[in-house]
């Protein structure tokens, strides 16, 4: 598989594709979210009531009332209590597994450029046979150091962007994860301006349902993915 990059794409264009393809798939946006969510939120209240999550946040309510240096005191004492530890432990876990649910979209929008049938199934690709561990391991990387990096406020934005098209060339062309990151920072040199304008859209429009409508979000909320979708079929061309 070979990657080629051709004139410098419009940022009209690739929004415009962006927006086809989320509107083409609203079902399958709003399916993606109620999962999403539904996975989340029952993974969340069951951690919060088996390590006494909710009792935790009671006491720094009442900390919070008697003054601020109380309330940091009392912050640092329940964020190094092992419940609480064994807490963030499970949230990440469970983001970690919701992530291939995401590269559902790529094998989606494939099809739509295929003209081929989209079938509920195609959203659960990214769970498929040993791709699985593959897009896991991938994701683990990528989170913890996100977290790393996180007490600056360039780094994780950079990391973003470095890490953009990892996904897409994983689900694609197989790439590794180091291989992938290198075709992406090249990539990221060449279009910086196309990329950095396509992502501050789309970070805007993935939360600005939620902001405006509320449950508007559920169907916003995956845009993201359409976005990297269009990106990366504007910028790289497949041959084998």
């Amino acid at each position: 598989m070979q990657n080629k990059y051709p004139q410098k794409p419009g940022i009209d264009f690739i929004l415009k594709q962006a927006f086809f393809y989320w509107n083409k798939t609203l079902v399958f946006q709003l399916m993606f979210s109620i999962i999403y969510f539904a996975i989340f939120f029952t993974s969340f209240f069951f951690l919060d009531s088996r390590f006494g999550i909710l009792e935790m946040r009671y006491e720094v309510a009442e900390a919070f009332k008697t003054g601020t240096n109380e309330y940091l005191e009392k912050v640092a004492e329940i964020s190094s209590t092992e419940n609480y530890q064994k807490f963030l432990y499970g949230i990440m876990g469970t983001l970690i597994f919701l992530y291939p649910l995401n590269l559902g979209f790529f094998q989606i929008f494939r099809k739509i450029d295929l003209k081929e049938k989209i079938v509920l199934g195609d959203l659960f690709a990214g769970y498929n046979g040993f791709n699985f561990f593959k897009y896991i391991g991938y994701y683990i990387f990528w989170f913890f150091t996100y977290l790393m990096v996180t007490q600056t406020i360039i780094l994780p934005i950079i990391w973003v962007f470095v890490t953009l098209f990892v996904a897409p060339l994983m689900f694609f062309t197989n790439k590794r994860i180091f291989e992938a990151i290198s075709i992406n920072f090249k990539v990221l040199k060449m279009y910086f301006i196309e990329i950095a304008v396509c992502v501050m859209v789309a970070f805007f429009f993935k939360y600005i349902g939620f902001a405006l409508f509320l449950i508007g979000g559920l169907f916003t909320f995956p845009f993201w993915n359409a976005m990297i979708y269009s990106l990366y079929t504007t910028i790289f061309t497949e041959k084998n």
